[in-house]
């Protein structure tokens, strides 16, 4: 846990003011969210969904599109992977500096068992490599931009559901992941 001592200023605003309301609303959902016990189907499809967002979902995306994605392939996935990489490095930087502790440290979760792949909560990084991924494919393929955010919203979802982050680290997970992807989509596929 941090101490006064140990604060960054980055995090020290983060602890203050505004951020304060915002982490008080973090947890109650977080409270309601740990206590609730949904439906089997509901359950595998959050468990599911994460393990997707840990990057198999979108390697085979990068593959079927690789081999069935006709004249546009090599720009979108381009563009994926661009936004990807940078979605990855915002990611790191960001979490580093604020150093916000998970929901799971805090409050142990009713039925979830899955353990975080790190320490830190805020942004949610399966939700920004989600929606890196999808933002620039799905506008690049119209036809697939409906089922591939529906994807990372269910990333997203699954991230708060199994008590992983907190609501607004997934919030800020695809405000990041959106505008990566839409500049990543603009400045490399041509209009």
């Amino acid at each position: 846990m941090m101490t006064a001592a140990t604060l960054t200023p980055a995090n020290r605003a983060y602890n203050s003011g505004m951020f304060r309301m915002i982490s008080a609303g973090d947890r109650k959902i977080m409270l309601r969210v740990n206590q609730w016990v949904p439906p089997r189907w509901f359950r595998t499809w959050m468990m599911v969904s994460s393990r997707a967002g840990d990057g198999g979902l979108w390697v085979a995306l990068g593959l079927i599109l690789l081999i069935f994605g006709g004249v546009r392939r090599f720009q979108a996935l381009e563009a994926g992977l661009i936004s990807a990489a940078i979605g990855w490095g915002v990611f790191f930087l960001v979490k580093q500096v604020i150093g916000r502790e998970r929901p799971c440290v805090k409050e142990a979760h009713r039925w979830s068992t899955l353990l975080p792949p790190d320490r830190f909560s805020f942004p949610s990084g399966h939700t920004i490599m989600a929606f890196a991924v999808a933002v620039p494919i799905g506008l690049s393929y119209p036809d697939l931009l409906i089922g591939l955010i529906f994807c990372a919203m269910s990333v997203g979802a699954s991230r708060v559901v199994l008590g992983l982050h907190y609501f607004s680290d997934v919030l800020a997970g695809i405000l990041i992941g959106c505008t990566i992807g839409l500049i990543c989509f603009r400045s490399i596929i041509p209009a």
